[in-house]
């Protein structure tokens, strides 16, 4: 807006082009659009419930309890933009690809980046609580091909849904975690337990909010990867376990047909125990495009 033009009175009609207008000397990039945007659709909420002074004030109070509930060790937000799937559609819209192709998830809130080599055969259930799980992994490309020297890193919760950073007191260190290479064939295999669904946190703000809507909150059981290989696109995602009852509520919206897969009863090390064979299918990264 320029020096001496008139802006417009701000009432309930021209609250949004009120706010927008005055971006208009600012700089020419997509980020005072994607501000107007927000504040258009606020203000059309607004608008729509006609929210009373002490209603308003209830929202704010809410997200400023948000805010103090996110520290170093937990992050309010993040839980926030997870459950309405802003998390979810955000990876959707930047990672799409071919059919065939192993859609990416989002990462979740328990990856560590110090996760520890293992060796292919080798045990991730450091202390062998649980029902066994064997793990037989192949990374192809489109074509079918395999794809050798792949850096798989793989982690996920136990028999009673918790991952060994919420439990460092009662799980060892590193406990459900390994990070693997695939052989010439594309393939390794590992061994681990049957996890456990669970929910989402409850016990801040967000959860509450969600809980006392009714929203369902539960994460139907699953295995989280993160595959790496040069020249290829990096794959996030998750293997949920096809026996789970509540796969078609996930609360982070994950949940994809081609990532569901059965975890068939097998004789594991000489337990009864289930065994999962994943395949999982990269695409070559597009020029400019980090792998």
């Amino acid at each position: 807006m320029s020096l001496g033009a008139k802006a417009l009175t701000f009432s309930e009609a021209t609250s949004s082009e009120a706010f927008a207008e005055r971006f208009s000397t600012g700089p020419d990039s997509n980020l005072p659009r994607l501000i107007a945007a927000a504040v258009t659709h606020v203000h059309d909420l607004i608008k729509q419930f006609r929210p009373t002074q002490d209603e308003w004030r209830k929202v704010i109070a809410f997200l400023t309890e948000v805010g103090h509930a996110s520290d170093e060790r937990r992050q309010e937000w993040v839980l926030l933009s997870d459950l309405i799937g802003a998390s979810a559609l955000v990876e959707e819209i930047n990672t799409r690809r071919p059919k065939g192709a192993t859609p990416n998830t989002i990462r979740g809130p328990f990856f560590r980046n110090d996760t520890p080599g293992r060796a292919s055969g080798s045990s991730i259930s450091l202390d062998g609580i649980g029902e066994p799980l064997a793990v037989s992994v192949r990374v192809n490309d489109l074509d079918g091909l395999p794809i050798g020297g792949a850096e798989v890193v793989t982690w996920q919760a136990n028999s009673e849904g918790f991952y060994e950073n919420q439990q460092p007191d009662l799980q060892p260190e590193h406990n459900l975690r390994g990070l693997f290479h695939t052989d010439a064939q594309g393939h390794f295999d590992y061994r681990s337990v049957v996890p456990s669904g669970y929910g989402v946190p409850d016990d801040g703000p967000v959860g509450r909010l969600f809980a006392d809507t009714g929203y369902p909150l539960r994460r139907p059981a699953h295995l989280h990867f993160v595959i790496r290989a040069k020249g290829f696109e990096t794959i996030t995602t998750h293997i949920y376990d096809a026996s789970d009852p509540h796969l078609s509520e996930d609360a982070l919206f994950g949940v994809r047909p081609e990532l569901v897969s059965r975890f068939e009863p097998a004789d594991v090390d000489g337990r009864h125990g289930k065994a999962a064979d994943l395949t999982f299918v990269m695409v070559r990264a597009k020029p400019g495009r980090a792998s």
